[in-house]
């Protein structure tokens, strides 16, 4: 927790640094939009021609009876102990990497779904393989359970109660079951910006809302929910609004990763996706235990897979889960962008004994 609170505290330094660098005007305070150009931070007025809005997502907690006894990602880094026994709600990948954290920490760890699987919207054997690796480390996964109640007993441990039954003797119950864009009081209803159901600002392709004057970039914008895509959005609403070069955030192959244990990696399409858009694929994967393993006797295994458009022979997505996935797939991302082959890929000498190398031979 020190070291944890210590290093938010030295980038928050870095980034207060880089804005006074940058002769940017820093007020800190609870902003809140009057009109398309004005601002009120706590009873004081500023004004502007443009307004960027950037304030990301929360967690959301589901509304069930005892969700006042939950905690969420935010309160799960700041507990003075470990969890002894841990429901973790949610299969997404907060749940899965926290599921790791708190089961190399060793405690007793219990995932429960909704869905039949981890990590929706993943690649299906890339799901079916990392909750496989992860029950061998001893998370045990609690698939198509509806969360209905958390009760609390009175020696304080926690039961969850669900659609298939209650769990019992859980010291902790953690809700990772999604973030919601943070656009509560900010006044944004008020001057005419358009939120959707879920209450995301509403952007067209330049991150400009309905109001002229109002920009939205991030995770507030429910589009894609990664810190290194709101950095390019930021880069290009500067451009379009500051540079007279109207640009538009490019979404094709954006890499991702989740760290859980092991770590996974991807960019481009899924299987099932590239099925639905080019009909005719190929597909490649390879299952295997890194050299590394087999000379320890660890029972880690590494999985990959490269989805391939059969008439172009174009790579159009790579997974991968284990050691070092999303390193690997950080350079890989390089070459699904630049439109490469398998052909390419097959042409690149390897290096040995690395885990791409070993895959290939194979």
């Amino acid at each position: 927790m020190a070291n944890k609170n210590a290093e938010l505290q030295r980038l928050t330094g870095i980034y207060k640094n880089i804005l006074k660098n940058a002769n940017v005007k820093l007020i800190e305070g609870r902003g809140k939009i009057v009109d398309p150009h004005t601002i009120d931070v706590d009873g004081k007025i500023y004004s502007a021609r443009h307004i960027l809005i950037a304030v990301g997502g929360r967690p959301f907690i589901l509304d069930i009876p005892g969700k006042e006894y939950a905690i969420d990602s935010d309160i799960a880094l700041d507990l003075p102990s470990k969890p002894e026994k841990i429901a973790i709600v949610g299969g997404g990948y907060i749940a899965v990497e926290f599921a790791g954290i708190f089961n190399g920490l060793k405690s007793d760890v219990h995932v429960f779904i909704r869905q039949q699987k981890v990590l929706r919207g993943f690649d299906e054997e890339v799901r079916d393989f990392v909750t496989e690796q992860m029950s061998l480390r001893g998370i045990e996964f609690h698939s198509e359970e509806t969360p209905q109640a958390i009760l609390k007993s009175v020696d304080g441990t926690l039961s969850l109660k669900t659609n298939k039954g209650t769990f019992d003797g859980f010291s902790h119950v953690m809700f990772a079951t999604g973030r919601r864009p943070n656009t509560k009081n900010l006044g944004l209803e008020e001057v005419g910006v358009k939120l959707s159901k879920n209450g995301a600002i509403v952007v067209d392709e330049y991150s400009q809302t309905s109001v002229d004057s109002i920009w939205a970039i991030g995770d507030v914008t429910d589009r894609v929910n990664l810190t290194p895509v709101a950095l390019m959005e930021g880069g290009a609403f500067a451009k379009t609004v500051f540079n007279s070069e109207p640009t538009k955030p490019d979404y094709r192959a954006v890499p991702s990763a989740v760290f859980s244990q092991p770590p996974m990696g991807q960019v481009g399409l899924t299987e099932e996706q590239a099925t639905e858009e080019y009909g005719d694929i190929d597909v490649f994967t390879a299952n295997f235990r890194p050299l590394k393993a087999t000379l320890s006797g660890l029972p880690d295994r590494v999985f990959m897979k490269i989805i391939v458009c059969a008439n172009t022979n174009r790579v159009l997505g790579v997974h991968m889960c284990g050691d070092d996935a999303p390193e690997i797939v950080q350079g890989v991302a390089i070459a699904v962008k630049a439109g490469l082959t398998k052909a390419d890929f097959d042409a690149t000498v390897g290096i040995h004994p690395t885990a791409p190398k070993m895959s290939s031979e194979k």
